[in-house]
């Protein structure tokens, strides 16, 4: 009996079958969960990218003084939209613009406040004049997909990333049309 054990033991011992699948069973899953976590955040950047250059855009619009020239908020939001669209649904940006006297005033503007629902409490739209300083500040709160990545990047939120742009700029010496 002894010897049958110990011939089965160094059989089983020296056995190379189902090793891979051993060895990826404990290298596949954090493996898995590595690539999934770099997509989502390939998204997420994606997403804070097309976010920030619609900003732009928009902004654009406002220093070339078109905006304020009659395309009024309409322009705005189309600029923004047109941009944005091909990742991020325009429906869900908020955005607030506001008229300053000077860029020093721009650094006492206080950080942005949200209500119960996560949306922007303070919307307006100033696009000011010409030569005035603007600040445009756009909000976007990102869904995170992933479930493991909503614990790792966004526990308190459900899963929603807070993405932002802001953008200080002075208007041009545009002429109004009369």
């Amino acid at each position: 009996m002894k010897q049958i054990l110990s011939f089965f033991f160094k059989k089983w011992k020296n056995d190379q079958k189902g090793v891979t699948a051993v060895e990826f069973s404990l290298v596949g899953v954090p493996f898995i969960f590595m690539v999934v976590g770099i997509v989502e955040m390939a998204l997420m950047f994606t997403a804070q990218s097309l976010l920030e250059a619609s900003t732009n855009q928009a902004a654009r619009e406002i220093r070339t003084g078109a905006v304020q020239q009659g395309g009024g908020v309409d322009l705005f939001d189309d600029t923004l939209c047109n941009f944005s669209d091909i990742f991020i649904p325009c429906e869900d940006i908020q955005y607030q613009v506001i008229s300053m006297d000077d860029f020093q005033q721009a650094e006492d503007i206080p950080d942005p406040t949200f209500d119960e629902d996560g949306n922007l409490e303070d919307q307006q739209f100033t696009p000011g004049g010409v030569s005035d300083v603007v600040m445009i500040r756009t909000v976007y709160p990102y869904q995170i997909r992933t479930p493991l990545m909503q614990l790792a990047l966004a526990p308190d939120s459900g899963g929603e990333r807070l993405l932002m742009s802001t953008i200080v700029i002075q208007t041009e010496p545009y002429q109004f049309e009369d």
